[in-house]
């Protein structure tokens, strides 16, 4: 029930109001002078407008809003409210008394009054909670000088939340915005001072800088983050608008400027009606669902609405922490967490007759590229002959849809890694159409903030006071957030009619170098002055750049724009499934393993000594 007992001074408050508006609306018509009748009239009907009026109230939801959140929607319920109020003492003082001695008039007034008399204390209430009054009252020194870059909505909706809220620590100052016809003018009484070009101008002192465009594009955010960091000023910013809580914005959602912030992607559009429709009320199970990946998965698919979510994972400590993750977050969900291995056949078997998987995704594999180029027997082991016992087993047990999850290292591979990856993709394209079961392949880059990956490594290395290592000038990389690589897989997974090789559209590769000089930059430090940057040379395995796409896969578009299709190269199944066996072979015996993969992946061309 909602609770209204600490409420009592408002609902005394509007039955006063009642009481006041009613008494002016009588005492206007009679010109202030009241002869007896009209007296005796006005004492007795006073009582039931009142509580009719407050009954009506009541009912109405006008309790039901804060008056420092007063806006149009409590103008409107009070306008309703008073309307309907003042039909109902209509009727009221008919069955009384037949209207007698009570100007029609009055009934007029009556309304116009209350709306103000219940409006106005409201509106003012709130005016004093979230503009400059109390500031005026309280020791600006104890504040933040703040500039919002964005002027925007919201820009707006941060500013108010800092004006409402006076004990937050920020007194915005100005905004700067590149819209012109904002310049010059004010919101929420705060000066735009100019476009965002005149930040190193601005005479005003400012203590914080607050980037209020969670809709810029990663361009627009490296402009605007480059020219805050020749301000030797503190820079925090919003969230990109996809990942705010509710879309909403407020202090709460501020945080440090991180690099995902520059090297994101502009929001995708996921056709999600395809999406629920290809996981909603099915078994769902997730390979390697304790790693970055396979874990972000999971966390998506649990929104979806399955009938039930399998995760396969061989890290006990992965698999506990994915497991709470989801059990507190979706309490309802049917999972079932499995400590396993995909090399472990029969393991594999077992579970997928438990459980009868529609749909798996097989996100469970090794990835480092230098660590694999000395492990690979580990490496075949995993990668190679885990993803053929998967496969084989989901096509036994009829599953829908398998949906492997690729790198761009899989194409022309220079190392271990690559070239198990690829072999990896030709297993699940020569099963497609051997089977019911549909074999679709995603590939993608980089992922920002995964295990093993570039960020947390020089991340680490600025904590620790630098160096931080580059492997050479010119190497780049195409990177993607993780909650952005998973929703493509899922889009992929769900439009995919099986044999095709998905490939993410990553946008322009960033060079590493840059990364690194950005990352520097945000942690407060000049690159090569205050933190060196230090170059080791290509690591086993590594290429300068990577590639997307074979010069034998041709290249094609799908119903999603960040979505392209590779049309993928042939293989004889017969022949695929004898080197297989080699490969299983050479592993069981330690002895020519290298050799096998390079027959199975002749495109393999290592860039480092064997």
């Amino acid at each position: 029930m909602y609770p209204y007992s600490h409420r009592i001074p408002i609902i005394l408050h509007d039955i006063f109001m009642v009481a006041i508006a009613w008494a002016l609306a009588f005492f206007i018509r009679y010109n202030w002078s009241l002869f007896p009748e009209a007296e005796t009239v006005f004492w007795q009907v006073l009582p039931i407008i009142v509580i009719v009026q407050s009954l009506v109230l009541w009912y109405g939801g006008l309790y039901r809003g804060i008056w420092r959140f007063t806006s149009l929607p409590d103008l409107v319920t009070i306008l309703r409210a008073v309307f309907i109020g003042t039909l109902a003492i209509v009727l009221g003082l008919v069955l009384f008394n037949r209207l007698e001695l009570i100007p029609r008039s009055s009934l007029l007034f009556y309304p116009f009054l209350l709306t103000f008399l219940l409006g106005m204390p409201r509106l003012l209430y709130r005016l004093w909670h979230e503009h400059s009054f109390k500031f005026l009252l309280t020791d600006k020194t104890e504040h933040k000088r703040v500039l919002v870059i964005g002027a925007g909505t919201s820009g707006d909706m941060l500013v108010r939340d800092m004006l409402r809220n006076h004990g937050c620590g920020y007194m915005p100052v100005g905004f700067l915005d590149d819209q012109a016809r904002l310049q010059g003018g004010k919101v929420q009484g705060i000066p735009v001072l100019g476009g965002i070009d005149k930040l190193s101008e601005i005479s005003i002192e400012v203590d914080l800088i607050i980037i209020a465009m969670p809709s810029a594009t990663d361009e627009q955010m490296r402009r605007v983050v480059e020219l805050c960091e020749r301000c030797s000023v503190p820079v925090r910013t919003l969230p990109k608008l996809d990942n705010l809580v509710s879309q909403s914005v407020n202090l709460s959602a501020l945080h440090d400027v991180a690099i995902e912030d520059l090297l994101g992607r502009a929001k995708i559009q996921l056709d999600w009606q395809i999406i629920e429709a290809g996981f909603c009320h099915k078994v769902v199970m997730v390979s390697g669902g304790g790693g970055s990946i396979g874990a972000e998965l999971c966390r998506q698919i649990a929104r979806l609405n399955p009938t039930a979510l399998v995760i396969v994972e061989r890290c006990e400590y992965n698999l506990y922490q994915i497991e709470m993750q989801l059990r507190q977050t979706f309490p309802d969900l049917v999972l079932h967490a499995l400590l396993g291995d995909i090399v472990d056949a029969v393991a594999m078997r077992y579970i997928l007759e438990c459980y009868h998987p529609n749909v798996i995704f097989h996100a469970a594999a090794y990835k480092h590229v230098p660590l694999l180029q000395s492990q690979v027997r580990e490496a075949v082991r995993n990668n190679v002959l885990g993803t053929k016992i998967l496969v084989e087993a989901a096509a036994k047990q009829g599953c829908q849809t398998f949906v492997m999850i690729s790198t761009d290292k899989a194409v022309n591979p220079s190392s271990i890694m690559g070239a198990t990856k690829r072999a990896a993709e030709m297993i699940c394209q020569s099963m497609n159409g051997r089977t019911q079961t549909r074999f679709i392949t995603v590939r993608f880059g980089n992922v920002l903030g995964s295990a093993g990956s570039v960020v947390p490594l020089f991340k680490a290395q600025i904590a620790a006071g630098g160096p931080v290592t580059v492997t050479h000038p010119d190497i780049s990389r195409y990177f993607m957030t993780i909650p952005e690589a998973c929703q493509l897989i899922l889009q992929s997974g769900a439009m995919g009619q099986g044999g095709e090789i998905f490939v993410l559209d990553m946008g322009k590769p960033i060079k590493i170098k840059y990364l690194a000089e950005q990352m520097i930059r945000l942690s407060g430090k000049m690159p090569d002055k205050e933190l060196k940057i230090v170059y080791t040379g290509l690591r086993p395995g590594e290429k300068l750049y990577e590639e997307l796409f074979h010069a034998d896969e041709k290249l094609g578009k799908t119903t999603h724009s960040k979505i392209l299709l590779a049309e993928h190269r042939s293989n004889d199944w017969r022949q695929l499934n004898e080197t297989l066996k080699q490969l299983a072979q050479a592993c069981d015996d330690y002895s020519g393993i290298k050799k096998v993969l390079k027959q199975l992946v002749p495109e393999l061309n290592e860039m480092s000594k064997e």
